[in-house]
């Protein structure tokens, strides 16, 4: 069947459709008899406002775009639930769509997330160029979840990356290792920040970093361990991501090596993948709901002019430590 119009409502209600509209705007101007006799006919027919005509027509939109970068990752899943439930508490619906971790591919998801003509747009882990991120927050509010940006007019909210590699590699020098080597994350967002705490880190307790570039996956993690083991093997590993880290623990056991045995593993994220029993992944912990919640909470504050300047949120991190590492061997 056809699904039900505003004009279907008005004529079950006996009501003309602009009463219908200003109902589903809940506004104030219509009597409780009427409003239920509307909204009564609504349930019946089975009828929901269209997020985009109800914007239109009311030139105030409720949909706040959101653009995740890789929807594999379930680090994006538990931000998104954070942000979700700061724009419902506030009125707001989510669109959302993704880039799939492509310039050339987020620039079409961020132009089709702009002819929603949304409240605010959030992007999550893009890597769009910063010039397009800049001329999108000239048409709406902007705000960013691992990305850092120098823009006034957008708002982003991180984790301290750097000091979160500096705590593996603290952990991991804790534990005897001095053979540690990072796979990083390539282009990535965020990516320069956990390299940079990682050889900071290891200059600072005296060790030789290396540095194997990789990408935020689980293919690129499994990719890195034969290019690790051609030379002098490693006796801890720091990943770019739980991910990449599933993929290096794989890729190690192809190899013939066991973790945390042979080689200890830290992963960067603790996503549900590092709780999983047969992973046990020590980890870095970002509080992924609460950078959902408070990205939802600086598009909310721009949108009602509650703000002008730049929110700049960086969380701190903890080190989750399971069993993916231990004392070394060597």
């Amino acid at each position: 069947m056809p699904r039900p119009t505003i004009e279907d409502v008005a004529a079950r209600a006996g009501v003309s459709r602009a009463l219908v509209s200003l109902v589903m705007r809940d506004s104030p101007k219509v009597s409780a008899l009427r409003r239920a006799a509307v909204l009564k006919a609504a349930e019946e027919l089975g009828y929901s406002p269209h997020l985009m005509a109800r914007s239109l027509a009311s030139r105030t939109s409720h949909v706040v775009g959101v653009m995740v970068s890789d929807l594999h990752n379930p680090f994006w899943a538990e931000v998104v639930d954070g942000l979700d439930s700061g724009a419902r508490a506030a009125g707001f619906e989510l669109v959302i769509n993704t880039g799939g971790r492509s310039p050339a591919r987020e620039r079409q998801a961020l132009d089709g997330l702009l002819s929603f003509r949304p409240a605010g747009l959030a992007l999550l882990g893009t890597v769009l160029p910063a010039k397009a991120i800049a001329a999108a927050s000239a048409h709406t509010p902007v705000v960013l979840v691992s990305r850092s940006s120098r823009t006034s007019t957008v708002d982003t909210v991180n984790d301290d990356g750097k000091a979160g590699s500096m705590m593996a590699v603290d952990h991991l020098v804790s534990l005897g290792h001095q053979e540690i080597a990072h796979i990083d994350g390539g282009g990535g967002s965020q990516a320069a920040p956990r390299r940079a705490g990682y050889l900071a880190a290891m200059r600072r307790h005296g060790l030789r970093p290396r540095v194997v570039r990789g990408e935020y996956t689980e293919a690129a993690g499994a990719a890195a361990v034969p290019v690790l083991l051609a030379g002098r093997r490693p006796t801890a590993l720091l990943a770019a991501n739980d991910l990449n880290a599933v993929g290096v623990i794989s890729g190690l056991v192809e190899a013939g090596l066991s973790v945390p045995e042979d080689v200890s593993v830290v992963g960067y994220d603790n996503t549900w993948l590092a709780a999983l029993r047969h992973v046990s992944l020590t980890t870095v912990d970002q509080p992924r709901v609460e950078m959902g919640r408070l990205a939802a909470q600086a598009l909310v504050r721009r949108v009602r002019g509650e703000r002008s300047g730049p929110a700049r949120h960086l969380l701190t991190p903890r080190l989750v430590v399971r069993s993916s590492t231990r004392t070394t061997g060597r």
